[in-house]
């Protein structure tokens, strides 16, 4: 078979290079790119990836018949227009989170999709975390009894000096919940097994950036099913000598026991990430889950060309988007 042939449009997040990195993983081909790389960013597409061409002009890769996929780390309030146009053009669409920033932008885009019948995957953080794998995994087999709730603690680092102008504005970001808050509202998707969950409440607050009067530092979130709640934390408050960028946590409580997740950081001195720890009747139990397989790329590469949904459903990827940007509107209102 012949190998994936993509491309990338918008290089205005570093999250484009972990993306590209994902499809070259897969024996695709990166052959362009578009757009103008942030002053911060540690590496450059042309210095990293030589084989792939710089354009100036988008048009030449959306008119590119042989290109199979697009990816973008465009700016937020960007990227779904640049999917829809994607996607009209005939091509796969893969976007770093937040896919979408208002619920105009989402009703366009499901419509744009499913009359093109293109994929349109938004790369939240349960496809690249090998911990949240390994934990619905452990819960689909039993090992905590049925899920009760959630609990998905999500801390960033500021970096103000690394971040554009645009990160502080507010109609470009999308606001915290629509943006961060994105992962949250996916994972509780993931873990619940289920479509139908609900916002119960939202809130979103500016503590510590006066300077930046639209810019949001703080929100949570309140979500549930029939079955399950759920509660999410977003913040910009990880303090500087936290050698990451955010002790980013999820805990499952079951009722026969919970699972916690240290996704980036055991504080407890454990070197490396996707740290899991399961407690039941039987004990207590450390699981390192850095080796747990991904099977995110391999199965959208296979979409692709089977055009099927194995990496993620249609359906998924604009509910969790749906539910990260009702949650910013309920707050915002509030």
């Amino acid at each position: 078979m012949k190998p994936i042939r993509f491309a990338a449009i918008g290089l205005d997040h570093f999250h484009i290079h972990a993306q590209i990195e994902l499809m070259l993983g897969q024996g695709a081909e990166f052959v362009a790119y578009c757009g103008t790389e942030e002053q911060f960013f540690k590496k450059s597409c042309a210095a990293t990836y030589p084989q792939a061409k710089r354009v100036e002009d988008r048009r030449r890769i959306l008119e590119d018949r042989s290109i199979d996929l697009v990816l973008s780390a465009a700016v937020n309030s960007e990227r779904a227009p640049l999917g829809i146009e994607v996607m009209r053009h005939g091509k796969d669409f893969m976007v770093d989170k937040p896919g979408v920033t208002s619920l105009d932008q989402l009703a366009e885009v499901r419509q744009v999709q499913a009359e093109t019948g293109r994929i349109y995957s938004i790369c939240y953080g349960h496809l690249v975390s090998p911990a949240t794998v390994k934990a619905r995994e452990l819960l689909r087999s039993g090992a905590i009894g049925k899920l009760v709730n959630v609990v998905s603690l999500n801390p960033h680092r500021r970096n103000r000096d690394r971040r554009p102008d645009w990160f502080f504005q507010r109609e470009k970001f999308g606001g915290i919940l629509a943006d961060i808050g994105s992962h949250a509202c996916d994972q509780f998707l993931y873990f619940t097994g289920r479509l139908d969950a609900e916002i119960v409440s939202a809130t979103v607050a500016n503590r510590a950036n006066p300077e930046f009067p639209s810019f949001q530092d703080f929100g949570e979130i309140l979500l549930r099913t029939p079955e399950v709640t759920g509660y999410c934390r977003v913040d910009w408050f990880t303090p500087d000598g936290l050698p990451t960028w955010g002790d980013g946590r999820t805990t499952l409580i079951g009722t026969e026991g919970y699972i916690e997740l240290r996704k980036n950081v055991d504080i407890a001195g454990r070197p490396g990430t996707n740290h899991l720890f399961l407690v039941d009747r039987a004990g207590v139990q450390h699981i390192d889950c850095s080796g747990v397989a991904l099977s995110y790329a391999s199965q959208l590469v296979a979409d692709i060309r089977d055009r099927t949904e194995t990496a993620m459903s249609q359906a998924h990827c604009f509910r969790a988007a749906e539910l990260a940007i009702t949650a910013q509107a309920m707050a915002e209102r509030a």
